[in-house]
């Protein structure tokens, strides 16, 4: 996949922070070394970096150790090098993950343990279409959603088999080749992103021929440029890949939980970069635009925010779509007046470079993996939420109640 040039991921749809100095940024992918003091933890200390640690089976199981479908694997706690975001990976992304991952982790500035917290885990809807060169490249992997933790230095894990939803058979295999991604987002080379949206993003907005009639085109929001959130463009494939149109935006949560401060938002964007990339396998970011509790906006993929990028968000509808995924979990809690406001905005100026009411509805011809079979044509509002093309959570019951809040904003911003 990486080199691929001119074509072309489950019940979940994942600022600056302050870091130390530190030597050069460590290896995309390395084991933790044995760093069992707060000194030496502090001078193995590289920021920008992803470890990647096999699971084994726990103790209660150590006659199985040989055995790749264990029904209990994990890491006992222990010390690692510092990092922000945490997520579980196995080999296949085709394998579903039946049960229960759950992680502690001690925070770096106190020394303090938390208690346990649960991963969502199931994550293959948030994927490139079946078939395409991103899902086919080989070096994909099935995931869990990535969990924001803050700066860390000490990490513990177990992972639980259990009967999948509706069945009453015993719990299934664990996935093989099962490792816990500890990523750190490095720091940002950056300057500090504007935003007023002075320098925000300077490709200018071309409007399709067809709406210099009918120019039902919100004004272009203040967005946080790939640049300004600081994304190692190293890391992903390079060139870029579209699709025809936006027709349809599709609103995401990133599971990534909600303890974050809007001051480090370009840190958790740049862990879910890291994690999609280094740990997940994909050719970038997943989602087009992600946006924070506070409203600011940020490009995700690659390739040109006013362009029809194709990104790899929602299986089975990626094409003439955009994915936008607001930062936290909001299952059970609210998202912020601000998020939706920014999604309006977003929408209005977006989805209008193409022709599209926000109020509307549009058909979108299915892709495969998900609810549609492949090649019929699915009616959907032209802002949806991730369930709408998936039997999914995502984006929470909470955000999916105020898509008709955001759908109205948007079609004022539009003046419609």
């Amino acid at each position: 996949m990486r080199g691929f040039l001119a074509s072309s991921t489950g019940v979940t749809c994942a600022a600056a922070l302050a870091l130390p100095l530190a030597p050069p940024a460590a290896s995309a992918t390395s084991p933790a070394p044995p760093a069992t003091s707060p000194a030496a933890r502090a001078e193995a200390y590289a920021p920008g970096g992803t470890q990647s640690l096999p699971l084994a089976p726990l103790a209660p199981l150590a006659r199985d150790r040989a055995a790749p479908g264990a029904a209990e694997q994990g890491l006992p706690r222990q010390d690692v090098r510092r990092f922000s975001l945490v997520g579980v990976v196995w080999d296949s992304p085709a394998t579903e993950l039946h049960g229960r991952v759950e992680i502690r982790t001690r925070t770096a500035a106190t020394g303090t343990w938390t208690g346990w917290q649960r991963l969502e885990t199931h994550n293959a809807e948030h994927a490139a279409d079946p078939g395409t060169p991103e899902s086919t490249s080989g070096g994909v992997r099935g995931a869990t959603a990535p969990l924001w933790v803050g700066e860390s230095d000490g990490v513990e894990v177990r992972v639980r088999a259990e009967s999948p939803p509706g069945t009453a058979r015993s719990a299934s295999p664990l996935p093989t080749g099962l490792r816990l991604e500890l990523v750190d987002p490095g720091g940002s080379a950056a300057p500090p992103a504007n935003r007023t949206g002075a320098q925000t993003q300077t490709e200018p907005s071309v409007l399709p021929a067809r709406q210099k009639a009918k120019p039902h085109v919100g004004p272009r929001p203040s967005i946080t440029t790939r640049r300004g959130w600081g994304a190692d463009e190293k890391l992903r494939d390079q060139g870029f890949v579209y699709t025809k149109q936006v027709k349809t935006a599709f609103v995401h949560h990133s599971a990534t939980g909600n303890n974050y401060r809007c001051s480090q938002a370009p840190s958790v964007v740049r862990s879910i970069y890291r994690y999609h990339v280094n740990s997940m396998g994909w050719r970038d970011l997943g989602y087009n635009f992600l946006v924070d509790k506070c409203g600011h906006i940020y490009e995700g993929r690659a390739g040109g925010v006013s362009k029809p990028v194709l990104g790899a968000h929602t299986l089975g509808f990626n094409s003439n779509s955009m994915g936008i995924a607001v930062l936290g979990t909001y299952s059970s809690k609210k998202p912020s007046s601000a998020a939706l406001k920014a999604i309006a905005r977003l929408t209005a100026w977006k989805v209008g470079l193409y022709g599209m009411n926000p109020r509307g509805k549009t058909y979108l011809k299915s892709g495969g993996g998900n609810l549609y079979r492949k090649g019929k044509k699915v009616r959907l509002n032209v802002i949806s939420g991730h369930r709408d093309g998936f039997a999914t959570n995502c984006p929470g019951k909470k955000l999916y109640a105020k898509l008709g809040t955001a759908r109205s904003k948007a079609a004022k911003y539009q003046g419609r």
